[in-house]
């Protein structure tokens, strides 16, 4: 018996040992790493910036801009008793010519001021210059009266004007505080109206000028540049002299008249500008009335100042507008307001404008 059990534990032994070596390893299954993809991101493309609409006279921008809303011109008396005016400093710009005896007229711009609901004003009569410069910026005219040749081009070739004497009385009014002729005023609300009536053009083309970019409002030193920061402007030997002095922290020139700030009638505040343009014309006498003759088409000499520097250059008309240019590029304004001084060009015209440093 003992034997047999003995055997049994024998064959055991062989038939674990047989299945331990006839069984293989089980390969372990493993679950395979698939490494992280990486989304490359889609471009998208930049969302346009809505570029502010810039007003073509100033190079500011323009909130409620109307680039084709056409522009006023208005001629505003500067007589000694229909000073302070009104309105002067809400235009676009000022040009300033001689009219008779020494005394210049000033032609306001209005364009892109669209808040000035205030008087303008003393409103003063027209000539033939004065109409060409009024449409060098496809501006309908305002006006009270006109010299002889004035009307005839007025009427024969059918402009758009606004004459209290002979077509729009109703849209100008009488300040009983102040004496005729130096108390006639309108509005811009009037003159709209006075257009709608007439059914004049609303819209123009109307011309830029060229601005410099606001970052680089200091950079104007050039080699041909020289220090103006005070001006003194004597249009003829009879006129009052007309001043501009530079204000450092402002960057505007102010202006004065007849030694004492030219000031606006309403706010009490002293007219101010960035840009001043000096432009030479040959002037003639017409008549023994001293009506002149102004060649505002011709081009000749000019200086452009600002930032208290002056660079001399040239004006010339471009397709019928006023265009500058200095070291034989386009001039760039500084934006904001400009003074046009339109000054005899003779053999006295060195002495009828000097700046200097201080």
């Amino acid at each position: 018996m003992q034997h047999r059990k003995g055997l049994l534990f024998v064959l055991l032994g062989v038939s674990i040992l047989l299945t331990a070596c006839n069984s293989k390893p089980q390969s372990q299954e493993t679950t395979p790493v698939i490494p992280p993809q990486v989304v490359e991101p889609i471009p998208t493309p930049d969302e346009p910036q809505d570029e502010a609409v810039l007003a073509p006279l100033t190079g500011l921008a323009w909130e409620a801009g109307e680039p084709t809303k056409r522009p006023i011109a208005v001629m505003i008396n500067n007589q000694k008793r229909a000073r302070p005016q009104s309105g002067l400093q809400q235009a676009d710009l000022l040009v300033e010519v001689l009219a008779e005896g020494g005394i210049t007229r000033l032609v306001a711009i209005y364009h892109s001021n669209n808040s000035y609901t205030g008087e303008i004003g003393p409103i003063r009569s027209i000539r033939p210059y004065l109409i060409d410069i009024g449409e060098s910026f496809g501006a309908a005219l305002v006006h009270a009266g006109g010299s002889p040749d004035g009307y005839r081009i007025l009427q024969r070739e059918n402009k758009d004007y606004l004459d209290e004497i002979s077509n729009a009385g109703p849209y100008f009014w009488r300040d009983k505080q102040r004496r005729a002729p130096h108390n006639l005023y309108t509005n811009a609300e009037k003159i709209a109206q006075g257009m709608t009536k007439k059914k004049y053009e609303m819209t123009a083309d109307v011309p830029a000028f060229s601005f410099m970019k606001s970052e680089h409002a200091d950079n104007y030193t050039t080699v041909n540049s020289e220090p103006a920061k005070h001006l003194r402007v004597a249009f003829s030997n009879h006129s009052e002299l007309v001043e501009y002095q530079y204000e450092e922290h402002s960057g505007h020139y102010i202006r004065y008249m007849a030694g004492a700030p030219h000031t606006d009638k309403i706010s009490g505040e002293a007219i101010r500008t960035a840009n001043l343009v000096l432009m030479y014309a040959k002037h003639r006498v017409l008549d023994d009335v001293g009506r002149l003759e102004v060649d505002v088409r011709a081009g000749g000499r000019a200086v452009i100042i600002r930032d208290g520097q002056a660079v001399n250059g040239e004006w010339l008309r471009s397709n019928g507008a006023f265009e500058f240019k200095a070291d034989g590029q386009e001039a760039l304004l500084k934006p904001g307001t400009t003074h046009m001084l339109i000054i005899p060009d003779d053999k006295t015209s060195k002495e009828r404008a000097v700046w200097k440093a201080h």
